[in-house]
């Protein structure tokens, strides 16, 4: 669960004190995960991501780093913008500095965030720790992963259909073109057999009748 103790936790780890402002930022962040438009970036989905990165977060080299970019990954969300990632990277770097973190960990954190665009491969340790956290969702179990899906919709819920389906499909199309859907030998291990299964189930919904 990302509670108080994981996002103090995960501070303490950049060497940032508890304080007033720190729980201040925590409220707010925790505000943007609450927002009404959202349906699957939600502080459900940033329990699952915590859940999840338990099994390899010992993999980082900078936990601290990598827990704080989950927290902020999703911060900024607008399924109307397409900067959304990029926003939510610079709120995180600059709150890392006010907060007194090191300035190479708050560029860090940014650079974490920006992987979560899925635009490309995850780079280094600390991204593909992450990244995988991130896309864990792609290998739940069907029931969940068809909420998830119905989620995504509902956020997309301006789209038309028709141009949802194809775009979708478009996205799945690239992730299942890609060698491997996750970065660090257990996400594989475990998931990625999972996770195919889902998105070709996905993508043969999608351009079915």
């Amino acid at each position: 669960m990302a509670d108080a103790d994981h996002w103090l936790g995960a501070w303490r780890e950049l060497g940032v004190a508890d304080s007033p402002e720190l729980n201040r930022l925590h409220r707010d962040v925790l505000l943007r995960y609450a927002e009404p438009h959202r349906h699957y970036h939600t502080r459900q989905h940033l329990a699952e991501c915590f859940a999840k990165v338990q099994d390899i977060i010992s993999l980082a080299e900078h936990p601290g780093e990598v827990l704080v970019g989950l927290w902020f990954h999703d911060a900024i969300y607008d399924t109307q913008r397409h900067d959304n990632e990029q926003r939510s990277a610079d709120w995180a770097r600059s709150a890392a500095r006010e907060l007194g973190a090191r300035a190479e960990s708050a560029q860090r954190i940014h650079d974490l965030i920006m992987f979560t665009r899925h635009s490309a491969a995850p780079v280094g340790i600390d991204a593909q720790v992450l990244v995988d956290a991130d896309l864990s969702i792609v290998a739940a179990p069907p029931a969940r992963f068809q909420e998830y899906e119905a989620q995504v919709r509902s956020e997309y819920a301006w789209v038309p259909d028709e141009v949802f389906r194809s775009r979708r499909a478009t996205i799945l199309k690239e992730l299942l073109g890609r060698s491997h859907l996750y970065s660090t030998a257990h996400f594989q291990d475990r998931y990625e057999a999972q996770a195919r299964r889902n998105l070709q189930q996905s993508l043969k919904n999608l351009e079915g009748p």
